[in-house]
């Protein structure tokens, strides 16, 4: 009954896990950017995946620009340092054009809108804006790391000599600190990502590269998806 029970548990997180748009727009890029790594730019299967994926996720990003709108609006933290409030705004405006550009690059290449230059050059401006916010993005991490740093660097000496992996306050830092550094390292990615869809260094960023990278940083965004596993360990204890 009890193995019963953690199966339901785990199909009902799978459930939960799902049901999340923004977890099925995950998945479909990790699709779309196997299939550029596989397909290394050359026509093919692999590349026909790649194409019918990206367009497919842009519906997925419908609107989606209303929750960077949002974010840009609302006041930051109390106690956050203004230039990472002003990166970290930085970041929602270009994401916010990004994904608002995408809306109409979606319009073209689904056919309602027939102009393949104009659709093409509002494609690079919002991977443009994508690439600005992902810099902007790695910025901010770096920043808030730095300041997590600090704050357990202070708590370990507030609690002079205990032990600190038992306080829930410095490993609440901790695992904040985890995140962190794994969504600095999806944003620095993203970066390669964007450069590579831009073809600003083809030589050295091939679509081989750009997809693995962005194989990569669909993953980690897989991973941050992922519902709380609290529900799950209650009925396993």
């Amino acid at each position: 009954m009890c193995s019963l029970e953690a199966t339901r548990a785990e199909l009902g997180l799978a459930v939960l896990y799902l049901n999340k748009a923004e977890a099925r727009d995950k998945i479909c890029r990790a699709i779309q950017y196997g299939s550029k790594f596989i397909s290394n730019g050359q026509p093919g299967t692999a590349q026909n995946v790649d194409k019918s994926t990206t367009l497919a996720r842009k519906v997925f990003r419908l609107l989606k620009w209303v929750n960077d709108l949002h974010a840009l609006i609302s006041p930051a933290p109390k106690g956050t340092p203004l230039t990472l409030v002003l990166l970290g705004k930085s970041k929602n405006a270009l994401l916010s054009t990004f994904l608002f550009l995408d809306q109409f690059v979606w319009i073209g290449r689904s056919g309602i809108y027939q102009n393949k230059e104009r659709t093409d050059r509002i494609a690079r401006i919002s991977l443009y804006c994508w690439m600005a916010s992902s810099v902007c993005a790695s910025l901010v991490e770096l920043g808030e790391l730095k300041r997590l740093s600090k704050a357990m660097r202070k708590r370990a000496k507030e609690l002079r000599g205990a032990d600190k992996y038992e306080d829930e306050q410095y490993l609440g830092k901790m695992k904040q600190s985890d995140d962190r550094l794994l969504a600095l390292v999806k944003a620095g990615m993203d970066v390669v990502v964007a450069v590579g869809l831009l073809q600003l260094a083809p030589k050295k960023i091939t679509p081989r590269v750009t997809g693995a990278f962005g194989f990569v940083t669909s993953l980690i965004s897989c991973y941050q998806q992922l519902p709380s596993r609290a529900p799950l360990a209650k009925l396993k204890a």
